[in-house]
């Protein structure tokens, strides 16, 4: 008996919305990770892949005009558990602890995950005309957020 190869789905396809070149300004909020906090500028290049079934993503932030953090994210739809994946590597070098999961409601994509540093969330809201609002917020107990970092990202033509 041979088994049926999974085929792409709308879930799978939705993640081309992220797909392509950005640019954005960025501001970094002060915290233990980074103390003054600041502007930044954030570059992410990413694309479908692996027969459509992932995006990839690179990312490179640039503060003082020299590259401070460097990142490479997995996208995916998880089939069985019915929701978005981000697994994402750093130049922090932190060890993978899983994948955050995420939801697709109207036009905001938005990951959550445990970290051994607390909780953290990844909101991505389109705005159409190829931009998109990202933010990343910190907790240390699933209630109480703060923002990390955001910023206006904009698809270079």
């Amino acid at each position: 008996m041979q088994m049926e190869m999974p085929k792409v789905t709308e879930h799978h396809a939705k993640l081309k919305d992220l797909a392509g070149t950005w640019v954005a300004e960025e501001q970094i909020s002060p915290s233990p990770w980074d103390p003054e906090g600041g502007p930044a500028v954030g570059k992410a290049t990413a694309r479908v892949d692996v027969d459509g079934f992932f995006l990839l993503m690179d990312y490179v932030q640039e503060r003082g005009g020299k590259v401070s953090y460097r990142g490479h994210g997995v996208y995916g739809w998880d089939a069985k558990e019915k929701c978005y994946t981000m697994h994402w590597f750093d130049s922090f070098g932190m060890p993978l602890v899983g994948p955050a999961r995420g939801t697709w409601e109207g036009n905001r994509l938005m990951f959550q995950n445990n970290t051994p540093m607390g909780q953290g969330r990844y909101i991505y809201e389109f705005e159409g005309d190829g931009r998109y609002r990202f933010k990343i917020e910190n907790s240390p107990d699933g209630n109480n957020w703060t923002t990390f970092m955001e910023g206006r990202y904009t698809r270079k033509k």
